[in-house]
């Protein structure tokens, strides 16, 4: 059985970021990630918020950028799927499908993914006008035609806010009425943000580079319509990577309970970026967690360290 004194479970911008950390800290670091270091920003076509970046890159580049850096911190990595995790006295047995290993203390940066409309188009123009996220890809469609598709807190605080970026936007939601918070109900009513209730999106179109339109079907009598659209804003609700873990440590949603300094409810088990049970999800908030999470382990790993019967 191999050891480690830090495995990180998820190569996205949280886990490379405390593999990078608990390296720097002389810590034996290992990433393990079942698809490619990056996460979600793969998705991202342009990323331009991230500090420091002086022009946008392509979220591929950036996390190629990162898995460099973190490689030459001293991470390692490891193309691996996690089945299990559990601890026994002071250390953690994982199970992979490329056999066990054991670590000191654990960084659960899996993340999570949005749930899709699983319609024509949206898998071809992800990253080429359908988007998950308002805040880091409004800024590329200012003055644009806007569709938001979704009817709860998330849909139309971001629509609220991409309305700022551009006048023309609707939000469209398959149900007679939205779910959202009463609050951001009258928000949007108030800003006279046109609305399509009972209406779905079957189909996306495009150029074969940028999204053009959308096609609408109706609910009610399964018409259908086209609309024009540059960009599909789709917020239809996000699933974190939480299956091989502990309930225990999970809220109603799935999603991993910490503290501030990101540990669970099981010391030495710890969790950073959209995997965790946070108010904000971005490449920042993101790489931040994952660097206070290799610092708390690390510091937890020190205390073992020295009360080994603990």
């Amino acid at each position: 059985m191999e050891r480690k004194d830090i495995i990180i479970i998820g190569g996205g911008v949280a886990g490379m970021s405390a593999a990078g950390y608990a390296a720097r800290a002389g810590r034996s670091a290992l990433v393990m990630e079942s698809f490619a270091p990056g996460g979600q920003c793969m998705y991202i076509a342009d990323v331009e918020n991230y500090p420091g970046l002086t022009e946008s890159i392509s979220g591929y580049e950036f996390g190629e950028r990162f898995e460099n850096q973190t490689k030459r911190f001293g991470a390692e990595f490891l193309s691996a799927e996690v089945t299990s995790v559990r601890k026994e006295g002071n250390r953690f047995l994982l199970k992979t499908n490329e056999g066990e290993w054991e670590a000191k203390a654990v960084i659960i940066a899996t993340g999570a993914k949005h749930r899709q409309l699983d319609v024509p188009g949206e898998e071809q123009y992800q990253g080429k006008g359908v988007s998950y996220c308002g805040t880091c890809d409004g800024p590329l469609f200012r003055g644009k035609r806007i569709l938001v598709v979704g009817g709860g807190d998330t849909a139309l605080t971001d629509a609220l806010y991409l309305s700022q970026l551009t006048k023309n936007l609707t939000i469209c939601h398959r149900k007679d009425r939205f779910r959202a918070q009463e609050n951001l109900i009258d928000q949007v009513n108030c800003k006279k943000i046109p609305t399509m209730m009972e209406t779905t999106v079957s189909q996306i179109l495009g150029d074969g580079k940028h999204v053009t339109a959308v096609e609408l079907t109706s609910a009610k009598d399964g018409s259908k319509r086209q609309m024009e659209a540059d960009g599909v804003f789709i917020f239809v609700g996000m699933f974190p990577q939480t299956g091989f873990l502990e309930k225990s440590i999970l809220d109603r949603g799935g999603y991993v309970v910490t503290d501030r300094n990101m540990q669970t409810s099981i010391p030495g088990l710890f969790a950073a970026g959209d995997v965790r049970d946070t108010p904000f999800r971005q490449l920042v908030t993101a790489a931040s967690d994952g660097a206070i999470a290799a610092h708390t382990a690390s510091e937890y790993i020190d205390y073992i360290d020295g009360h080994p019967y603990i």
